[in-house]
């Protein structure tokens, strides 16, 4: 019984993460923020998880996307609100993606987020799993970026921003 519980709970834990992602679809224009944008160093876990995307689009015949400061500190800007709130969640989604429209040059904005993954390959799977996640890793896209950043508990919340030029 308790591994049937704990296979209960593994499974409700990964569908609340991956619950969705986001695109220009979501209407939020109420839901506006000021960006308090800033630039942190990319951290190990960010490097692998771009790595991987690109090898895993590389491997279907697809651009591989190039990594860009101003979308890092959007996403960064958008985990931080995340841990802060100890939520998983597309919050100001408009508020993102009109900024980089405005600042970046982007005609599409779209977003991953999740929760929990201790591994980039952990996370890179996970999306992979989730159609409308998948779709946006494989999307058509030029630039990317990520922000992986933990809690007060040690887990790990991420945000990746795909756009396209």
């Amino acid at each position: 019984m308790k591994l049937f519980s704990k296979l209960f709970l593994i499974v409700f834990f990964a569908v609340l993460t991956l619950s969705s992602c986001s695109s220009e679809n979501l209407d939020d224009k109420a839901d506006t923020i000021e960006l308090k944008l800033i630039t942190p160093q990319a951290k190990a876990i960010e490097v692998e998880i771009l790595d991987l995307i690109n090898d895993h689009r590389l491997s279907l015949g697809l651009n591989p996307l190039s990594d860009m400061s101003i979308v890092k500190s959007v996403a960064f800007s958008h985990t931080d609100y995340m841990v802060d709130h100890d939520e998983v969640s597309h919050a100001n989604f408009y508020t993102r993606s009109k900024y980089l429209k405005e600042n970046a040059g982007a005609k599409e904005v779209t977003e991953n987020v999740a929760y929990g993954y201790s591994s980039a390959q952990g996370v890179v799977n996970a999306w992979l799993k989730s159609d409308s996640h998948k779709e946006n890793l494989e999307g058509d896209f030029t630039n990317f970026d990520i922000s992986a950043e933990k809690n007060e508990d040690g887990r790990w919340y991420y945000t990746n921003i795909f756009i396209k030029k």
